[in-house]
């Protein structure tokens, strides 16, 4: 079980502080490298072919649901729209 750093902890020596250091950087690395993996699935899952291609797998299979069809469509535009205009 891992022990929670609190913020009013009191420290017997150097050597908890400097554990505690370690413990807060290591947390920080971890967080660092799973906000960089997001932000690059975020830019995967946006990008124009994954969009495109997005569009018509959701044409193929809207023809089996005709109901969600346009929602798909505009949606599927919409974002692809904003994303040329960003740019």
């Amino acid at each position: 079980m891992t022990k929670m750093i609190t913020k009013n902890k009191k420290y017997q020596s150097f050597e908890e502080i400097e554990t505690d250091l370690k413990i807060l950087k290591l947390k920080k690395q971890i967080d660092g490298l799973y906000l960089k993996n997001n932000v690059s699935d975020l830019k995967d899952n946006l990008s124009v072919k994954n969009i495109v291609s997005n569009t018509f797998t959701n044409i193929g299979f809207s023809f089996l649901n005709p109901k969600t069809r346009w929602i798909n469509l505009i949606v599927d535009y919409a974002i692809y729209f904003l994303l040329r205009r960003k740019r």
